[in-house]
């Protein structure tokens, strides 16, 4: 995968500009590596946990939504586990433990240009939130969060630091899928 070279300026004012600049440079380079593959490479497993490119990308749409959209918002999403093939994939509330049958998995009839769309749908709504809410905010009570909501700044971390594993996974499928 070719390393999406338009980094952040290494100068300028930090704050909520810079943390939308940086999920988008992170997130353009899952959306751009899973779109250089062919269609049949984005729904090929190459790792043993056996995900697929396309059910990453799934991922990083529905996990951008859960943070930031139903997290922070507080507002309802239409499937906030979409990605998965459950409707709770957590051992528990406070576990990054997922359920022994929990699957990313994305329907036959969904490409990867749907969910290339949605994201970028999601994104706006990121960035409408950045540039609308300090970041010490704390996320709104109910929708994801019953208790203990973490602040933007948190969300913000967490997000990109989820979003910069996943681009190095995608990193090394692609590397693995044959070269055409």
């Amino acid at each position: 995968m070719a390393r999406n070279m338009a980094e952040p300026a290494k100068s300028g004012p930090a704050g909520q500009a810079r943390w939308a600049d940086y999920l988008d440079w992170v997130r353009d380079d899952i959306v751009n590596g899973v779109l250089s593959l062919s269609a049949g490479e984005q729904r090929t497993p190459r790792v043993p946990s056996g995900w697929t490119p396309i059910e990453l990308l799934s991922h990083c749409l529905h996990m951008e939504q859960r943070w930031f959209v139903w997290g922070f918002l507080g507002e309802p999403v239409a499937d906030p586990w979409g990605d998965w093939n459950t409707d709770e994939p957590w051992v528990s509330d406070d576990s990054d433990e997922t359920l022994a049958r929990a699957r990313w998995e994305v329907a036959p009839e969904v490409t990867a240009a749907d969910l290339a769309a949605g994201l970028e749908r999601t994104a706006e709504r990121t960035r409408r939130v950045l540039r609308d809410f300090a970041p010490d905010a704390v996320a709104a009570p109910g929708g994801r969060f019953a208790h203990d909501p973490p602040t933007l700044e948190w969300i913000c971390f967490h997000v990109l630091a989820e979003y910069a594993r996943h681009a190095g996974h995608l990193d090394i499928v692609t590397e693995l899928a044959p070269r055409v």
